[in-house]
């Protein structure tokens, strides 16, 4: 444990200490505030320092909780015409709603589920919040009536959308930047991974059984990774760790106090006494907008990705009566054409995995060490590219009514393209709102002030759950009005409109990033002030001081 002592900065004993180690028997007689930190960069309980086993049970668990949500999310697409049938449902925006209703509540849980991560810690909400998911998934499967459905569904997306706020945060807190890329690319291959899966399940669960097992099954599965998630998964919140090794300081110098001893005050690092329930709310109801109003990296990366995921969930809710109808397949047959959806965002994902970590390798060792998030941004370039092309080849190949191996490949390259953007993308964002020690070996999340909020707070959580909610709107909006755009258009006409907009918003992206990415965050109202929850030495930085309040000061 450390603690802050006057004599060894020279401040007075009225001041926050600097950082010296505490000894066994702590003697702060001289200190009026004692700051506890994590003890050197080789402290245990620190999570960077976790070994390389537990960091890798920790990435499979959250990102088995990642993927089984947008399972749920999607599974039942291929029932939808079974359960409209049972509820009499004629109209096509409420069929779709029964699949999209799901990540709507993703737009919303985020921004709650998010800042609760910061109270009372990444895994209690995380495990909480799937045991409420599962509850509700399983009651589903007893819905009576359409409305029931979708009231059940969306509450269940509510504890679903935990993983997209939080899982991610985790990962931020236990990988450095060099590792990162593989373990991030996995967990983001679940949001995109699960509702492909999910739907080839579906098809054959409601041909085989009825809809009701669809929402059973998933509850089965989810009852073995909460198991797991209680075994593997622990606390990896910097604050929150350092504030229970202070409680446990405060209980040991309160009982030396009532022997007549001095009790002197003690806070961890980064201990902000305005972390309360209403600044909380506050913050998590205006924080997305406040950084979409103020980040064109959220503005134009951001809405790229809502773009390519309402695109995804287009694909998703389509493509049953795509190959029903024109090419006359069973509801089993057609339910496996998903599969060349997830070729593409598998094979895609993999290969992208190991040539970002080689990529930001690469690029920093050429650039005298020093990484940049920009490093993230080479794989866009072929998905920019893939997504409109896969587009244009599934659009007019169904439309033609050719061999339905000439729309899966395109469908193939339509998940090439989204995964290569998301994962750069969203990889790209974490980095942007994060920096890096001087010796560029560590990444760690950081704090930042928003504009007139006293109140400090973990902008991978805040960043992501942004970009999440815009995502999350166009998933559950874009499948709204796809089939009624391919009865009027038909597929080649309405995909082509896709692929178009796939290349206005897309295109741009890579190349504006690339050459004016780090001018635009060094305008950053949130990116560019650098500060770590992590660094057990943050004197040690480059171009940076310790002031006498113990967090990182920039020198101008």
């Amino acid at each position: 444990m450390s603690t802050r002592n006057p004599s060894a900065s020279g401040a007075s004993s009225t001041a926050t200490p600097t950082i010296a180690h505490e000894p066994e028997h702590p003697k702060v007689e001289m200190a009026e505030e004692i700051v506890v930190d994590w003890d050197g960069p080789d402290d245990p309980e620190n999570p960077r320092n976790w070994s390389r086993n537990k960091k890798w049970a920790a990435t499979l668990v959250v990102s088995s909780f990642t993927l089984i949500s947008p399972v749920s999310s999607s599974m039942i697409a291929p029932a939808t015409a079974e359960v409209a049938d049972e509820f009499s449902v004629t109209n096509q925006v409420l069929i779709a709603m029964m699949t999209s209703i799901f990540v709507l509540a993703y737009a919303i849980g985020p921004l709650f589920l998010g800042p609760l991560s910061e109270i009372y810690g990444r895994n209690k909400v995380l495990q909480l919040a799937n045991l409420w998911y599962l509850i509700w998934n399983l009651v589903c499967g007893f819905a009576q009536t359409a409305p029931q459905l979708l009231v059940f569904r969306f509450l269940a997306g509510f504890g679903g959308s935990a993983p997209l706020a939080v899982a991610g945060a985790v990962l931020g807190d236990i990988w450095a930047p060099e590792e990162r890329g593989q373990a991030l690319a996995i967990y983001s291959l679940a949001p995109l991974l699960g509702p492909v899966v999910g739907p080839v399940c579906g098809a054959f669960i409601a041909q085989r059984s009825t809809w009701r097992w669809v929402f059973w099954s998933t509850s089965i599965f989810t009852v073995g990774v909460q198991i797991l998630g209680v075994f593997y998964i622990r606390e990896s919140y910097a604050p929150l760790l350092l504030e229970r090794r202070a409680a446990r300081l405060r209980k040991s110098l309160a009982a030396a106090g009532a022997e007549g001893g001095h009790v002197p005050k003690v806070k961890a690092r980064f201990t902000d006494e305005n972390h309360t329930w209403k600044t909380v709310l506050h913050i998590a109801l205006s924080r997305p907008f406040i950084i979409f109003y103020h980040e064109p990296i959220i503005q134009l990366l951001g809405v790229y990705m809502a773009f390519i995921y309402g695109v995804f969930y287009i694909f998703l809710v389509s493509m049953p009566p795509m190959f029903q109808n024109v090419y006359h397949e069973s509801v089993e047959i057609a339910g496996l054409h998903y599969l060349a959806l997830g070729i593409g965002v598998s094979a895609a994902s993999q290969t992208n995995a190991r040539a970002m970590d080689w990529m930001y390798r690469t690029l920093k060792e050429r650039r005298g060490g020093v990484g940049e998030p920009e490093y993230r941004l080479p794989s866009m370039y072929p998905g920019t590219i893939f997504l409109p092309v896969g587009l244009l080849m599934t659009g007019w190949g169904v439309q033609a009514g050719v061999h339905w191996i000439v729309p899966d490949i395109g469908i193939a390259l339509v998940g090439a393209g989204i995964i290569l953007n998301f994962q750069s993308i969203q990889i790209y964002i974490v980095d942007a709102f994060a920096l890096y020690a001087a010796s560029g070996a560590s990444f760690f999340p950081f704090c930042f002030k928003l504009p007139q909020l006293k109140f400090e707070i973990n902008p991978n959580p805040t960043a992501l759950a942004c970009v999440g909610c815009l995502r999350s709107l166009c998933g559950f909006a874009f499948p709204l009005f796809a089939q009624s755009m391919y009865d009027k258009l038909g597929y080649g006409k309405g995909d082509t409109i896709l692929a178009v907009l796939a290349v206005v918003i897309g295109c741009p992206a890579p190349v504006l990033f690339w050459r004016y990415g780090k001018r635009i965050r060094g305008r950053s109202k949130f990116a560019k002030q650098p500060d770590s929850l992590s660094d057990p030495k943050p004197e040690l930085a480059e171009g940076r001081s310790t002031g006498d309040d113990g967090r990182r000061q920039t020198k101008e």
